[in-house]
């Protein structure tokens, strides 16, 4: 599908809109929005548009729509799959100006915020109101909610509150044509025609623009334990972690986390990690609650399943320190694995008790083709985020014959009832693996609804399909 180039006639026509100051055109200030964190991928926009009300981008898309100019929504740029890469050129739609929290109600446990928040920036906020919003993926410093919403982004917490997708209520989006829509209702329930809520969530700007959203919120628990478990074997680790569930424990968090991904974040971040020779893995586990007594002996059970996997020991974080220090690290694997490293990252995702079979096939397939994997991610809930990386491959393996690799992993995922992403998304890197997990007319169906919403296909095209 072609667009139409913005030329100067377009240009006169934003800048009036929303002022000079908000209408990027210099090459060197585009070239941030060239980029996010998916490899070394770059994609210059034509133009950059940085709008501040929800009228602002409802006569942005109506007018880009008449003009068949491609619009890639924009948020932090935090994102792993090439989303907000204006693969098309165009208009990079900059949400960076809806930065504003508009109401938390404490009432009926609800916050309205614009998508340019950072996801941090509301914790603390609603923190400070003995709320609790838990989606707080490893980027949560920088990336916006935005961006939460366009993937349904999760995180470490995900294992017992779920996914980004479980807090939110009600979004305000412009659709491609200009016209503005609320998808349900600001209440619990919803049972009114489609859930147009739910599909929204994880579309990655391609059906429309969410400009406001409304998430719920739920106490904050008063405290929380944190255990580092090493193991000499990552299988058993694996194992371990549906152990701790069928045990009936119920951890807010559990990390699995191989040496080499401490030692990457050890070194960038300049921490002292002392990794034995003989650690095969790690589990970084979470309780959280208001009852100490409660949570101590649920921790009791937890350290009962590790030893009985054959944990080399079971480590207490005894202060609040230590806990930030050890949630620091685990943080901090995402950026060091990118930090002086060529690499590429697979979002894996398998019924948490398969994931042993997931862990062995990735390093097997990693043997038979020659390539390197440092593996991490949300163990609780079957999410293992599989870095490949370069080292010394040729050029031409892993521009080519590495693909082979890729598909025989995702091919794997699916043989085990998974899937190719757990929060993520497709964007622009997976759409190629899209076939492996749904034939022909499951994607005919998404292009129909793609196409419903966006019938000149001008919002972020070239992702997903």
């Amino acid at each position: 599908m072609s667009f139409k180039k913005p030329d100067e006639q377009d240009v006169i026509y934003f800048t009036q809109l929303l002022g000079e100051a908000y209408v990027i055109l210099d090459k060197e200030a585009l070239t941030p929005y060239s980029k996010d964190y998916t490899e070394d991928l770059s994609f210059y926009p034509d133009v950059v548009l940085k709008p501040a009300t929800t009228q602002d981008v409802s006569a942005i898309l109506s007018y880009c729509n008449t003009q068949h100019i491609a619009v890639t929504p924009r948020g932090a740029g935090t994102g792993l799959s090439g989303g907000a890469l204006p693969v098309k050129g165009g208009i990079s739609l900059s949400m960076e100006r809806f930065n504003k929290i508009l109401k938390i109600d404490e009432r009926n446990f609800q916050v309205i915020v614009e998508p340019g928040v950072i996801n941090e920036a509301l914790q603390n906020a609603v923190k400070e109101k003995g709320l609790f919003y838990p989606p707080d993926p490893a980027s949560k410093g920088s990336c916006f909610l935005g961006g939460n919403i366009a993937h349904s982004s999760g995180g470490p917490r995900a294992v017992k509150y779920g996914t980004t997708r479980d807090y939110v209520l009600n979004l305000e989006v412009v659709l491609a044509d200009g016209s503005i829509i609320e998808t349900g209702a600001n209440t619990l329930k919803y049972s009114t025609g489609y859930n147009l809520t739910h599909l929204m969530v994880g579309s990655e700007g391609t059906l429309g623009v969410v400009t406001q959203m409304v998430l719920k919120l739920i106490p904050m628990p008063k405290n929380t334990l944190l255990l580092l478990a090493p193991f000499a074997s990552a299988e058993n680790a694996c194992e371990a972690v549906s152990g701790i569930f069928r045990a009936g424990g119920n951890p807010s968090a559990c990390e699995f986390v191989e040496p080499e991904g401490f030692r990457l974040a050890a070194n960038m971040l300049n921490m002292s990690f002392e990794i034995a020779e003989n650690v095969g893995a790690y589990l970084l586990i979470e309780v959280d609650g208001n009852d100490s007594e409660v949570m101590m002996k649920e921790c009791e059970i937890i350290s009962e399943v590790l030893y009985n996997f054959q944990a080399l020991d079971v480590l207490f974080a005894e202060t609040a320190a230590q806990k930030e220090y050890f949630w620091k690290l685990r943080r901090g694997i995402g950026e060091a694995t990118k930090h002086n490293n060529t690499y590429k990252e697979e979002d894996t995702v398998v019924p948490r008790a398969e994931l042993p079979k997931l862990f062995t096939g990735v390093k097997e397939i990693g043997a038979r083709h020659g390539f390197r994997t440092v593996c991490y991610g949300h163990a609780g809930d079957g999410n293992l985020h599989v870095n490949i990386l370069k080292d010394d491959l040729s050029d031409e393996f892993w521009n080519k014959d590495l693909n082979q690799g890729i598909i025989e992993i995702f091919e794997l995922c699916k043989e085990l009832k998974g899937t190719i992403s757990g929060e993520h998304g497709i964007g622009y890197v997976q759409q190629q693996f899209m076939p492996i997990m749904m034939p022909p007319h499951q994607l005919a169906l998404m292009r129909g609804i793609k196409a419903a919403f966006d019938p000149n296909g001008i919002l972020n095209p070239g992702k997903i399909f």
